[in-house]
């Protein structure tokens, strides 16, 4: 279950907010992808002012990371707890990552202002996971949303011992 007092990846996830392979080829049909994905979700209040928020954010500099991860992110009253959603992608998107890599890792993090140092440890948090090449190449290659979270809970275990 989600609960807006975690900094586990994992638990913010739930598979409905997680898509296998998109197919979608320019990093703006990406992001919408993700946006997409948390239509219904009940800590959105407004998902068009949650995209308006993620790409004013994506206008000031690329939230592409490095080693393949992009990190569409920010803080909007839109929103009344921290929510993600997370997706690979079918080929290598050209995000404007800071490395000039292509990316095929997102995790779109949406979480209110007062809400602002949780939202600074997940971001931390997801790029020290996808920093490690083994964790990296057993998300992109997860089958389904199941694997996905089950890959990160590992992961994050991992960190924590």
């Amino acid at each position: 279950m989600p609960t807006t007092q975690t900094t586990e990846i994992n638990q913010l996830l739930q598979p409905e907010h997680v898509r296998i392979g998109l197919p979608e080829r320019s990093k703006t049909d990406v992001i919408n992808a993700l946006i997409g994905l948390l239509e219904g979700h009940e800590g959105i209040d407004n998902l068009d002012a949650v995209r308006q928020a993620i790409f004013e954010r994506e206008d000031m500099m690329s939230t592409g990371v490095g080693k393949g991860l992009g990190l569409p992110h920010a803080k909007t009253p839109a929103v009344t707890e921290t929510v993600a959603a997370f997706a690979t992608t079918a080929e290598p998107v050209d995000f404007g990552a800071i490395d000039d890599e292509p990316i095929r890792l997102l995790l779109l993090l949406v979480g209110p202002e007062e809400h602002k140092s949780r939202h600074v440890k997940i971001l931390g948090r997801i790029s020290r996971l996808v920093s490690r090449d083994s964790l990296r190449e057993r998300l992109i290659e997860a089958p389904d949303p199941e694997t996905v979270i089950d890959v990160l809970r590992e992961g994050e275990a991992e960190l924590r011992g």
